[in-house]
């Protein structure tokens, strides 16, 4: 396994069980040093006992996500732990189900403060450890997807604030090389077989709504992640890595993906198609006009002259 992730340290929240004892687990498998914190001790306790039994290095933390005071504790003992902190993945909520007459204000309260407020918190404190080369991965829900909202409103509600705030950290922190994503994911995990289980019909429909995956920043020339999106989903798979052409074609060639996403150089670009039909050389791009806040990003790029 490639250890792309050697000495880097990750907090990763709510991984007892599911998608994200799946990523702490990737995570460790790559070489990183694992935090994995929660409400449930006990699941925690399970998650961190199998990366260590795999070779890895885990720390369980019992960590109250509504609580200011626990979060900060968190970092600390982390950071303390371990000697720094590189990857933050912020999953632990309460979820507020249920049709909106039927959700009572303490429900939705809970809510609100164990995502996203918690998850706004949490970037906050990590903020100062995450400078220079660090990345967030929030969880959101594909439910704020949904063609029929009935009965799943207040959950879609407090995911899509989490999908905007890491809009907004992405925008903000980017000049500070710090990276932020959020997933919505809809991978078979405990939660997810549930819901299938009882609204079979539902289930069957909104996966059919799926119509393609975007999966972006991972290490190359390693097609790990890629290859292990492109086996868990059947639909049209787009991959994004800062490819110049020749790489794109080769991504296509070798099967990883069934399109190819330009992204910064088309940023960089504008006549990026032409470019590519002529093989002329493309334009260098600077970090400070992708998506940054201020006049810089608003930089236009120049075309090629006639």
């Amino acid at each position: 396994m490639n250890k792309a992730l050697e000495n880097e340290v990750a907090l990763v929240t709510g991984a007892g069980q599911g998608v994200v004892q799946g990523i702490a687990y990737a995570f460790a498998a790559h070489g990183a040093k694992v935090a994995v914190s929660g409400r449930t001790l006990e699941k925690c306790e399970t998650t961190c006992e199998e990366i260590e039994c795999r070779g890895g290095e885990a720390l369980t933390i019992a960590c109250d996500v509504i609580s200011l005071e626990s979060l900060d504790s968190t970092v600390q003992h982390v950071v303390s732990t371990f000697g720094g902190l590189n990857i933050l993945v912020n999953n632990a909520q309460e979820v507020p189900n249920g049709k909106l007459l039927d959700v009572n204000d303490d429900k939705f309260e809970a809510g609100w403060q164990s995502g996203p407020l918690a998850t706004m918190r949490l970037m906050k404190l990590c903020y100062p450890h995450l400078k220079g080369d660090g990345s967030i991965v929030n969880l959101a829900s594909s439910a704020g997807k949904r063609w029929d909202m009935a009965g799943y409103g207040c959950y879609a509600a407090v995911k899509e604030a989490i999908r905007s705030l890491t809009r907004a950290a992405a925008c903000e922190w980017g000049p500070d090389n710090i990276r932020t994503n959020v997933i919505l994911p809809h991978g078979k995990s405990p939660g997810l077989v549930w819901w299938m289980n009882e609204h079979p019909t539902e289930a069957e429909e909104f996966s059919l709504g799926l119509a393609f995956l975007h999966v972006i920043q991972s290490p190359w020339p390693d097609k790990d992640n890629f290859a292990l999106a492109k086996a868990h989903f059947s639909g049209e798979l787009i991959v994004n890595e800062s490819f110049d052409l020749a790489k794109g074609q080769q991504a296509i060639a070798d099967g990883i993906g069934d399109a190819v996403s330009y992204a910064r150089h088309y940023i960089a670009n504008p006549d990026l198609v032409r470019r590519f039909k002529e093989n002329a050389p493309l334009n260098d791009f600077d970090n400070k006009t992708l998506y940054a806040p201020g006049p810089e990003g608003y930089t236009d790029y120049p075309s090629l002259q006639v």
